[in-house]
Parts: C-alpha cells; sequence; structure tokens
C-alpha cells in the first residue's frame, strides 16, 4: 500500500478516536480499542539476525559475521526470509489471540551504528567500522525486509540515531561530543541512505546526548537532519526507557511529563517504556497540543497500514511450516561458510583426513550453544557446534570406505571460558592438563576458545560481566589465555578458531599458531560450516569488517567520539590485522583496474592457486591532493567473485556514488579536487596487507 493511502486511512481511523485513546496508541505496548476495531498491538520485535526472543527461528551468523561476507544479496536473501518467517509466527500468533511482546511486524533492525572501538559490547550487532559498507549491507537489509510486494512484508528500523558505539556502562548518561565534519563523514551516511534510499520505515532514536541533546528529543538530528533534510516519512521510536533518561540522568527536564513532552514536541512518535504514561499530565499542563499527539497517532497507524494488519494481504497464507525449512537453514550455512575469515594458515589448512591419525579439539566454545549465537537470538531446534561439526564429518569420512583405520577424535573443554574464582585453581589446572594430553596424542588441535553474549553485549543483559557489556581490553580471559601458553609447548600444531563478536588481541596465536580462523558468532549451524572450511570442502572468503588491533596498540580514550587514530580510514599504525583482511585456499589478485566511468571500475582477477575459491575485490580511494580527505584510503566498491584455478576474470565492480566527493570541516560534502587514485584487489592498499598477502593491489589515476 503506498503511504499516502495508509496515511489518508490512519487519518480517517483516529479521527474517530478520544484524546486518551490517542495517547494509549503511542506506546510501544498499544492496547486494542474494541469499539473502532483496533486489536491490540506490540510494536518491539528484534530480527539481527534471525526473528528473536519469539521462539523458533532460522538462526544467521550475527551481524558483524554477515557483515564479513562482504556479500549485499545474500544481506538481502537473509532479510527476506527473517520477514517470511515473522510473517509466519504473525499469522499463527495472531490466530491465536497472542499479540504479546515480540510477536509483531516492527523489527528494531538493523543496528548501524558504526563500530569505531572494539571495546565496545554491542559491536557484534552492527555491520563494522566503515560508513559505505554499513550503508551498503544496510540498505539490503531494509529491502529484503520489507520486500517489494504491495504492503510491507515487514517494517524495518535504522538504530541507534545516532553517535551512538558505547560505552554501554555510561550511556543512560552520556554525551557524545562530535564535530560535524565526523558526523557527516562517518557517523551518519548509514542512516541516510537508508532513510533516503531504503526506505526505512522507522529510526529509533539512541539512549545518549549528541553534542549536548538527547538523541530522543534532538533538534539537530530529528528536526533538521531527518524530517528536513532527508524528509523522512516514517515514525521515530525511542530506545526503551531512553525518555527517562532525560529527567533521571542526562537532567535536560526535572519530571517525566516533561521529558515526555520534549520528546513528543521534537518527533518523538513512540515509547519503548513507559514515559509516554506522563502524556496527558502533560497535555493538561499544556506542555503538548492534541495536534502533535494526533499526527504521531497517524504516523503510527500508517504504518500499520502498510503492513496490511486491517487488510487481507498476499502474507496471510504464509504457513508456520515455513520456519527453520530446509531451504533457510541451506542459507543459514551458507552465510556461516561466508562469514569466516582465515587470518593465517602456514599451509595447514586444509587438513587432509587422509593424512591425519588423530584430531584433538580443545577449548571452552568447542561445544558450546552459547557462543554459537552471539545476542539477539531465537531458539534453534538444532544447535551444531564445532565439536558436533566435526564429529560428523570424520563419522562420514570413516564411513566413506576411503580409510582403513578410522580417523580419531579426542576432546577437552581446556578451561573455562572465563576464570571461575569459586572454582578450585586446582581443577582449573586439572583441566589445562587434560588438553596437553588430547594435544599430545593428536596430530592436529583445532582450539576454540572466544567470547559470548554473557561476556560482550549490552549494558544489563543477564550475565554481562565485562564493563556492562563493553570489553575492558581487547585480552582473552586469562583462563583462555593460560590454555594457549600450555598448547604451545606441546609440539602438536594449533589452528585457532575465535568465536567472538568484535576483534581480539590475536598476536601470541599469530606468533605461535599454524593457522587462525574468526568465526564471529555463526549461527546456530555454524560449526557444520566450520567443519567444512576445515577440512577443505569450501574456501574460506570472508573479509574482515573491522581492524584487528594489538593489546598495547595505542587505542584513543573510549568516551572520545573524534575519529582520530580510529578504524582503517584514520589508523596511524600497522594493526594486527586489516580491515577487508582475509585469506582463501587459492591465490587471487587483480592485475589491472580500469574506470569505466564514474559509476564501475572493471577489475581482472587472476587465480594463480591450485584451488577454485570466492574472493571479495575491493576498492579503495586515495585522495592525493585532498586535505578534507581521510589520511587512508576508504573503501569505495566491492564485490564477491568466483574464480577457478588458474583462471582470470573480469569484474565491474561499482561504486559508491560519493567516490568523487569529501567532506569539509564544515560537514559539507564537496567534489574532490585533484589527483584520485582508486586501488583495486583482494584488501586494502596498506603496507601490512601487502605483508599477510604477498600482493600489491592494482590501481589507476584519475584527475579531477
Amino acid at each position: 500500500m503506498k503511504r499516502k493511502e495508509a496515511r489518508e486511512r490512519a487519518r480517517e481511523l483516529v479521527a474517530k478516536m478520544s484524546l486518551e485513546e490517542k495517547m494509549t496508541q503511542l506506546r510501544y505496548n498499544a492496547p486494542a480499542i474494541e469499539r473502532l476495531g483496533i486489536p491490540a498491538y506490540n510494536w518491539w520485535g528484534e530480527a539481527l539476525h534471525g526473528v528473536a526472543r519469539a521462539g523458533c527461528a532460522t538462526s544467521f551468523p550475527q551481524a558483524i559475521g554477515m557483515a564479513a561476507a562482504f556479500d549485499e544479496a545474500l544481506i538481502g536473501q537473509i532479510a527476506g526470509i527473517i520477514a517470511t518467517e515473522g510473517r509466519a509466527k504473525y499469522n499463527a500468533y495472531s490466530a491465536q489471540g497472542d499479540r504479546d511482546i515480540y510477536k509483531g511486524l516492527t523489527f528494531w533492525s538493523p543496528n548501524v551504528n558504526i563500530f569505531r572501538d572494539p571495546r565496545w559490547g554491542r559491536g557484534q550487532e552492527t555491520y563494522g567500522e566503515d560508513p559505505y559498507l554499513t550503508g551498503v549491507l544496510g540498505k539490503a537489509f531494509v529491502r529484503g525486509l520489507q520486500g517489494d510486494g504491495e504492503y510491507l512484508k515487514a517494517a524495518a528500523c535504522a538504530k541507534h540515531f545516532a553517535v551512538h558505539s558505547g560505552p554501554e556502562a555510561v550511556r543512560h548518561s552520556f554525551d557524545a561530543k562530535v564535530s560535524v565534519k565526523d558526523l557527516r563523514e562517518t557517523y551518519l551516511p548509514a542512516f541516510e541512505q537508508l532513510v533516503t534510499q531504503a526506505g526505512a520505515e522507522a529510526v529509533m532514536g539512541a539512549y545518549n546526548r549528541t553534542n549536548g541533546e538527547p538523541c530522543c528529543a534532538s533538534k539537530v538530528l530529528m528536526e533538521e537532519i531527518l524530517r528536513g533534510e532527508w524528509k523522512f516519512e516514517g515514525h521515530y521510536v525511542s530506545d526503551c526507557w531512553a525518555i527517562r533518561d532525560f529527567h533521571e540522568n542526562h537532567h535536560v527536564t526535572k519530571t517525566a511529563a516533561e521529558s515526555a513532552a520534549m520528546a513528543m514536541n521534537t518527533g518523538c512518535d513512540l515509547n519503548c517504556g513507559s514515559t509516554f504514561l506522563h502524556l496527558m499530565e502533560a497535555y493538561e499542563q499544556g506542555m503538548i497540543s492534541e495536534d502533535r499527539i494526533t499526527e504521531a497517532a497517524e504516523r503510527l497507524f500508517t504504518t500499520r497500514f502498510m503492513l496490511g494488519l486491517f487488510d487481507e494481504t498476499e502474507y496471510d497464507d504464509i504457513p508456520y511450516t515455513v520456519v527453520e525449512c530446509e531451504e533457510h537453514l541451506a542459507v543459514s550455512e551458507k552465510a556461516s561458510l561466508e562469514s569466516m575469515v582465515l587470518l593465517k594458515n602456514d599451509g595447514i589448512l586444509p587438513l587432509d583426513p587422509g593424512k591425519l591419525g588423530t584430531i584433538g579439539v580443545i577449548g571452552p566454545n568447542a561445544n558450546s550453544r552459547t557462543a554459537l549465537a552471539g545476542n539477539y537470538h531465537g531458539t534453534a531446534t538444532e544447535y551444531i557446534t564445532p565439536l558436533d561439526g566435526i564429529l560428523q564429518y570424520v563419522k562420514d569420512h570413516n564411513t566413506s570406505g576411503k580409510r582403513d583405520v578410522p580417523l580419531r577424535v579426542l576432546y577437552s573443554e581446556g578451561c573455562n571460558i572465563i576464570e571461575d574464582r569459586v572454582e578450585a585453581l586446582a581443577f582449573e589446572n586439572d583441566r589445562i592438563s587434560e588438553a596437553m594430553i588430547v594435544a599430545e596424542h593428536s596430530d592436529a588441535v583445532i582450539l576454540v576458545l572466544g567470547l559470548n553474549e554473557t561476556l560482550e553485549g549490552e549494558e544489563g543483559d543477564t550475565g554481562n560481566s565485562y564493563a556492562s557489556g563493553d570489553k575492558q581490553d581487547l585480552l582473552l580471559p586469562a583462563s583462555q589465555r593460560a590454555l594457549m601458553h600450555a598448547l604451545s609447548q606441546t609440539g602438536t600444531p594449533v589452528i585457532l578458531c575465535m568465536i567472538a563478536g568484535s576483534a581480539m588481541d590475536l598476536s601470541f596465536a599469530e606468533e605461535n599458531f599454524a593457522a587462525v580462523l574468526q568465526c564471529w558468532y555463526p549461527g546456530a549451524r555454524g560449526g557444520k560450516a566450520l567443519a567444512q572450511l576445515l577440512f577443505g570442502d569450501v574456501s574460506p572468503s570472508g573479509k574482515l569488517p573491522v581492524t584487528f588491533y594489538r593489546d598495547n596498540d595505542p587505542l584513543p580514550d573510549f568516551r572520545d567520539y573524534s575519529m582520530k587514530g580510529r578504524t582503517y580510514r584514520y589508523i596511524g599504525h600497522a594493526p594486527l590485522y586489516p580491515f577487508g583482511y582475509g585469506l582463501t585456499y587459492a591465490d587471487v589478485s587483480v592485475k589491472k583496474v580500469q574506470l569505466q566511468d564514474e559509476s564501475c571500475v572493471l577489475a581482472d582477477v587472476c587465480n594463480e592457486g591450485s584451488r577454485d575459491t570466492c574472493d571479495v575485490i575491493q576498492v579503495y580511494a586515495e585522495y592525493c591532493e585532498s586535505r578534507d580527505a581521510p589520511p587512508n584510503p576508504r573503501l569505495c566498491g566491492f564485490a564477491r567473485v568466483h574464480v577457478k584455478a588458474g583462471e582470470t576474470v573480469q569484474v565491474c565492480i561499482p561504486l559508491d556514488p560519493l567516490t568523487f566527493k569529501v567532506v569539509n570541516d564544515a560537514g559539507v560534502r564537496i567534489p574532490v579536487r585533484g589527483k584520485v587514485r582508486l586501488y583495486a584487489g583482494t584488501g586494502q592498499p596498506d603496507a601490512r596487507t601487502r605483508q599477510l598477502t604477498g600482493h600489491e593491489c592494482a590501481y589507476v589515476e584519475t584527475e579531477r
């Protein structure tokens, strides 16, 4: 349904409501208005990487893992599946009269905040540190979720607007101070694209203040930019209980009624929380008008009409049986395969089961279901841990008739995921002793370490023990570091598989282990994908969407939102593993690149290896003579390409429409002047990537 028609129907319906009835509809848990035939509706839904918190659903890799695939089409396909399963659940739940939380069609996803600092616990929910990559993938997610039918298949929400990426511990009172250049160059571009190009139906405000204004009542962000410049016509929702922070933590108001009025008058239409229970008090004190209440209600009912919640739609017949169907699970497994990033390989990978007698699988995340999911997840019917995946792969190989002597798998947990202060140290040492015994009896060790949602995530989540969801540093917990050191002394080659949602310090593994594979939170069936990669059924093809640092690297203060020294665009030293980096089992490089026009470059991609592979060809722009450009080349295009062994293919890589523009200190995007160099390769044109891959990027120059 077109917005104009939906808005007219919304006006007609809202006009029949009393003032008090209109106010009740501005809360996330809107009650029924039976006299008008309006059922209750709960606006709160989550879907970062699968329908979350509403029972069983297909579990995809966490958002940061999906970003590592650098696969725009796959992100759109995943979002379409999420919408399909969301519709199936809505149809089934509403038929039972169940209209409770998490069971609607308004999903508060995607999260397009910039993962500017590796310590941020919620960075796992984002698409990484780059504004262009975040915008491309975020648009694909929104389009896939909302669909292209007569009605919205589901409603997407771009969050958290804006300048929001930690610290979690102080987010309810924090003021993120940011220059207008950084605001326009880094923190806003993805939001702008989701609103103006993908048509995101909702925008969610952040908890913090930005340059003094609370983000759920910011005249600059909400009135001047979102509604003014970008012409946003959807609805604005507060983060949960963020409006309460106005008077309790930010102290920009004194009472709940003042906070409700401040948010409402600035354009916040929907309150996740309880502060809008004070709207009548604010109205009676003359702080808000009925016209503004009416406008908010009309915006919200416009969304409900666009979803077809009062009509028969093409989605009404989607059956519950599509949830976790074979087709959806296959896409989840594909996403897991594409998301994992090979960071080091001394030649041990892929493993040849014909040359191994015993494999040791060790580590606290080796057989952990919790580690598969990340945060904001649903429930899977089946979980395949790394141990499960390896055991099944070995079982299939042993029964294939290719071996006379079965390949063995030995397992040890090795240690707790984090040192348990209650647990006796002797018991912890006993676990490490078992791990060393397993290693000494194995031809190779697959060591699965990392974090889970109890160690990094959102402030206030049950179990978070690291600075309210943030990491205090980039080190693994002491128990895991002790295990790594012990295993490095055994003489058995170790393959580290890191399950975590952020960049950890992997310098010890880089120096002491045979291979390193970043697995992120790979989804409920991630162990199957991991086994396929380890044994070479599929070549790794993921790339890092964030920079990996060493723990002693000079990171800026966590509370400093300046981009100086942050992310690959502004870093001033060589990282451990650069943004965009990732190895394959082949030998892919770009031999030639040419600028076809301002929207596309042509790259000749050559695979000089002996294996077929997918790889991600990336284009970076270096502004050689511009004082307004970031100091390092920035990503402005990418494409996944399949290249057979010994083959050279030409690929057309679309360019960011803003490739030949830069943002000046006044926050204005202006045409670049002078020489621009466009690099194309399997990673950045930086010295560390050249050192790790052994390849230079091809480049072409153009004068502006």
